[in-house]
C-alpha cells in the first residue's frame, strides 16, 4: 500500500486533504508581517547602553580605589541586565523596565563624572527610540489600513 492512497496524508505541497483539496488561488497577496520598531529601535539602544557600561566599568576598575572585582560585578549585572532587557522589551513591563534601568546608568556618573554626559546622551536616545518607534509603528498601520491592495507588506 503506498502513502499516496492514503485519505489522511498532505500532498508534497502541504494543504490538507491531498491533492483532492483546491489550491488557493495565487491572486490572494500574502501578507508579510513586518517587525515592529519600536521594539527594535529599545532594543538597540539597550544593547548600545550594554556596551558603554563595559567601557565605563573597564574605566572604573583602573580609576577608582575600590577592588577591580567589586567593580567588575557591579558593571558587569547592570550590563548583563541591559542585554536581558533588550530582549525582553516586548515582555509586559518591558519598556517601564528598560525606563527604569536608566537611573543606574546615570548613576555610574558619582564613580566616573564623564559618564554623565554620555548617559543623559543615551536617556535621550531611549526617549526617542521610544517615540519615533511607536510614531513609525502607528504611520505603517494607517498606511497598510488605507492602502489593502497596495501595502508594502504584501508579497
Amino acid at each position: 500500500m503506498s502513502s499516496s492512497s492514503s485519505p489522511a496524508a498532505p500532498d508534497p505541497s502541504g494543504t490538507p486533504g491531498g491533492e483532492g483539496a483546491a489550491a488557493q488561488p495565487s491572486s490572494v497577496p500574502k501578507i508579510v508581517r513586518k517587525k515592529a520598531a519600536k521594539p527594535q529601535f529599545a532594543g538597540t539602544m539597550l544593547v548600545l547602553e550594554a556596551f558603554v557600561v563595559l567601557f565605563a566599568t573597564l574605566t572604573a576598575s583602573k580609576l577608582l580605589d575600590v577592588p577591580a572585582l567589586t567593580v567588575w560585578i557591579i558593571g558587569g549585572v547592570l550590563a548583563l541586565v541591559l542585554m536581558i532587557l533588550s530582549r525582553t522589551v516586548t515582555a509586559p513591563g518591558g519598556y517601564v523596565a528598560g525606563s527604569v534601568v536608566q537611573v543606574p546608568v546615570l548613576a555610574i556618573g558619582i564613580a566616573i563624572p564623564l559618564m554623565i554626559p554620555v548617559a543623559v546622551v543615551f536617556i535621550a536616545l531611549w526617549v526617542v527610540s521610544l517615540w519615533l518607534g511607536a510614531k513609525i509603528d502607528r504611520e505603517r498601520a494607517e498606511y497598510d489600513a488605507a492602502h489593502p491592495d497596495e501595502a508594502p507588506n504584501v508579497a
